[in-house]
């Protein structure tokens, strides 16, 4: 009978706490459910809510059973490690420039001030978390929440605030996965019949040497501009110019499909079982999701407004659909299909897919830059 009573002080069901494992758990399932079920961003969601379900099962804390994510020698904690010290951001936006065809805000540069335009939710969240008594460094990083940007939102975190990185990459994602339901209502609301119905002119064909010569003169603009956003943008750029070059297929593919599938799979994984429930249930989490979820409103609203403040000064015939605005959130290709549904709800034959990639890929600069900026002032106070 001792050993028994003394094997189930090892069993999940006598732990301390073990109602709030099991809150996480039910959270794991429902990420389960939108990406099986609603097929809400299942390369993400997925692996994360597998990883919830990882990270919460539950185990004695004092046994030194180097299990847990946040025990050192754990094998968690080994595949962790790419995330705490924010080596996984870069590998994933080396994948993303790979895939990445910049044409659309090649053949229309005006729309990278959407793009910018967009990131005001960063800017509008950092002031919301300094009010509800968050540090700076803290603010900085809940605030890229507002860029829906995943990856950048681990990088920053895991440079300003490492003990918030949970909260802030599933906040992140959550909100990067509910883009369809976040932003029509918001799109609706803030245009006219009229307004969803114009019809852009198409895109020009954008010659290879501008391809390439994009993501050189990109990277030196940017990085100028923001060094702190170097590791990103950097490789960002980098695997741009591997498949604009056309010398280097072979590589490009291996970035935007093997390299970057296995970091998402590593980065999802251990991301949702950061969420361990004695590190994640606290009021500070609460407050991230709350204020992520209005800076992703904020963010969507900034990007529609810009355009059509943008169109009081563009003739008749240049007009832009507002809705494309909307895409200046760094949720790629996500956020332009929805300004491509939204649209042809209300003209069938509009087709603004192309159109909505150009403020959608100018998002993922923005954040990116955004960030450096941000990391390059905070870092140091």
């Amino acid at each position: 009978m001792e050993l028994f009573e003394h094997f189930l002080t090892f069993t999940g069901f006598v732990q301390p706490e073990l109602w709030k494992n099991l809150i996480m758990i039910a959270v794991g399932f429902v990420f389960l459910y939108l990406a099986i079920k609603k097929d809400y961003e299942p390369l993400l969601l997925l692996p994360i809510g597998f990883g919830i379900i990882v990270g919460n099962i539950p185990f004695p804390q004092d046994a030194n059973l180097q299990i847990g994510i946040y025990e050192p020698g754990s094998v968690l904690n080994y595949l962790y490690f790419g995330v705490s010290k924010g080596i996984y951001p870069p590998l994933i936006f080396l994948g993303i420039g790979s895939m990445t065809d910049f044409s659309a805000l090649l053949s229309n540069p005006k729309l990278v001030l959407l793009g910018g335009a967009a990131q005001i939710g960063i800017f509008a969240t950092l002031l919301g978390a300094l009010a509800l008594g968050f540090t700076p460094q803290e603010a900085a990083a809940i605030g890229i929440i507002g860029g829906a940007d995943g990856p950048t939102a681990i990088f920053i975190s895991s440079k300003l605030a490492p003990h918030l990185m949970g909260a802030i990459a599933i906040a992140a994602y959550s909100y990067m996965a509910l883009v369809p339901v976040i932003q029509p209502p918001i799109m609706k609301l803030l245009t006219t019949e009229k307004e969803r119905k114009i019809r852009m002119k198409p895109s020009r064909s954008v010659p290879r040497v501008e391809k390439i010569m994009f993501p050189l003169i990109s990277l030196l603009v940017t990085t100028f501009i923001a060094p702190g956003a170097l590791p990103l943008l950097g490789m960002l750029f980098f695997g741009n110019l591997l498949k604009e070059s056309g010398v280097t297929d072979r590589l490009a593919k291996t970035a935007g499909t093997s390299m970057v599938d296995i970091v998402t799979i590593l980065l999802g994984l251990t991301v949702g079982a950061s969420t361990q429930a004695q590190y994640f249930l606290t009021a500070q989490s609460i407050y991230i999701f709350v204020l992520g979820a209005i800076s992703f409103a904020i963010a969507t609203a900034g990007g529609l407004m810009f355009a059509k403040l943008m169109n009081l000064f563009l003739p008749a015939d240049g007009k832009i659909n507002p809705l494309i605005g909307a895409a200046g959130v760094s949720a790629v290709p996500d956020s332009a299909r929805v300004a491509q549904q939204v649209g042809r709800l209300s003209d069938p034959d509009n087709y603004l897919l192309m159109h909505a990639m150009g403020p959608n890929v100018a998002g993922v600069i923005g954040s990116a830059t955004a960030a450096g900026v941000l990391l390059a002032y905070f870092l140091t106070l």
